[in-house]
């Protein structure tokens, strides 16, 4: 059983930083991780994604050189710091755990367990 807790979203204006954090609990030591967010209208997008064993990262065209995923096996947490936010990222944000062990947390479709999400909103 796999449990991932949000932390972290709110309200900044553009330019500003916000980080998430994701609490996991149950067999995730062992499991990629990411970072998806969504907004109405449209599907679910895999935004970051970090490796099992936190060497390998993945991170969609736009939010390239801005955000950095990050992971602490220790404390079974993940995060996303989120720099030079823009509105275009205002969005609910999931953490996410890959479905497998010893996921690259890379592609969107091997994941399989989502957080309940955490809303960021960038103004303008």
């Amino acid at each position: 059983q796999v449990q991932l807790v949000e932390s972290g979203g709110g309200l900044v204006q553009a330019g500003g930083s916000l980080r998430l954090s994701c609490a996991a609990s149950g067999r995730t030591l062992q499991y990629g991780m990411g970072w998806f967010r969504q907004v109405p209208g449209k599907e679910r997008e895999l935004v970051a994604g970090i490796s099992w064993n936190g060497r390998t990262t993945y991170y969609t065209d736009s939010v390239k050189g801005r955000f950095t995923i990050s992971r602490d096996n220790g404390k079974n947490t993940v995060s996303l710091q989120m720099n030079s936010l823009k509105p275009e990222d205002t969005a609910v944000y999931y953490c996410a755990a890959d479905r497998a062990a010893y996921g690259l947390g890379y592609p969107a479709g091997g994941y399989g367990y989502w957080g309940q999400g955490t809303q960021v909103t960038v103004s303008s």
